[in-house]
């Protein structure tokens, strides 16, 4: 029954952490702002998620890992991801009042 515990709280991690990575690498090739803002949002809230499931871990006990270490680093991801998505709007948002 652990075992079955310990998979399921790893499986989603393992489902969730890579695509933070992946949505952040789709908006480096985005279209367009809104592209690259849409992707960097997607990867914001899957930190998050991936934030909730860290925390999981953490207070199960099942692993004998500290997950502290990972959970300040998601944090700095959503810091940085955070800042990134009000600069570009922002940006976008200059640019607009500079053609108008």
């Amino acid at each position: 029954m652990q075992e079955k515990r310990e998979y399921v709280l790893s499986n989603q991690l393992l489902r969730l952490a890579p695509s933070v990575g992946a949505n952040i690498n789709e908006a480096l090739v985005g279209y367009s702002a809104k592209d690259f803002q849409y992707k960097l949002s997607i990867a914001l809230k899957e930190s998050h998620e991936t934030e909730y499931w860290l925390s999981i871990m953490d207070e199960s006990k099942l692993f004998s890992v500290d997950f502290n270490v990972y959970l300040l680093d998601i944090v700095e991801i959503q810091k940085m991801l955070t800042s990134i998505l009000k600069t570009s709007k922002m940006n976008n948002l200059n640019a607009k009042n500079q053609t108008s």
